[in-house]
């Protein structure tokens, strides 16, 4: 588990990524990411990486989308389709907690600093409460769910704007060759190897 708290709101989200310490370690090599593995039926081994949105720049340990709209079928849907079923984990963990501390829904009339301890203990809580006592705090019907690929929406969406956060702007970077290969050959295996037997009804 891994929380950075208190970065300036105007800079961009890629921005406040590259100012934590989880981008420091992810380039400085010193996570402990397992090796890069060879997928069924790749060309080459990929490494491991963690799921963004278009508001990051693609590296070789953050996948990001394609942009544009593609049509249906093709590996660049598919692949955007995948990457956000993964993203969907961390859209339950901000809109559960924002609806159960409401603290998260309003402007927070305290220093920074203080600010940031709360933040972070809103976080350590929802961390206890969804290993400690998952039927009380997230009973079932409160975080989205799929059954072969039919996505039912958790109880948290009903709650209506449950936060205080802003969008923060997106500034657009140039991947590297390698990086755009890398997502090239994720998207390939997920039509071909990787394939789920119900993804063409969605992406």
């Amino acid at each position: 588990m891994f929380a950075d708290v208190g970065c300036q709101r105007r800079i961009s989200d890629g921005g406040v990524f590259k100012a934590s310490k989880l981008y420091q370690q992810l380039t400085e090599n010193r996570l402990g990411l397992p090796t890069p593995e060879e997928l069924e039926g790749c060309s080459m081994q990929i490494p491991y990486f963690f799921a963004g949105d278009s508001a990051f720049a693609l590296s070789e340990n953050l996948m990001k989308p394609y942009t544009g709209d593609f049509p249906k079928g093709t590996p660049q849907r598919i692949f955007n389709y995948r990457l956000c079923r993964g993203r969907r984990i961390v859209e339950n963990a901000f809109g559960i907690s924002s609806a159960v501390f409401r603290v998260l829904r309003k402007p927070m009339l305290l220093e920074p600093a203080k600010a940031e301890w709360v933040i972070m203990t809103v976080i350590l809580l929802h961390n206890y409460l969804r290993k400690h006592s998952p039927n009380i705090y997230t009973p079932f019907g409160t975080l989205d769910y799929e059954v072969n690929g039919n996505l039912t929406e958790g109880s948290w969406r009903n709650e209506g704007d449950m936060t205080s956060m802003v969008p923060i702007r997106n500034i657009p970077r140039r991947p590297t060759n390698y990086c755009t290969k890398v997502r090239d050959e994720i998207a390939n295996y997920f039509i071909n190897n990787g394939a789920l037997e119900w993804q063409d009804q969605y992406a």
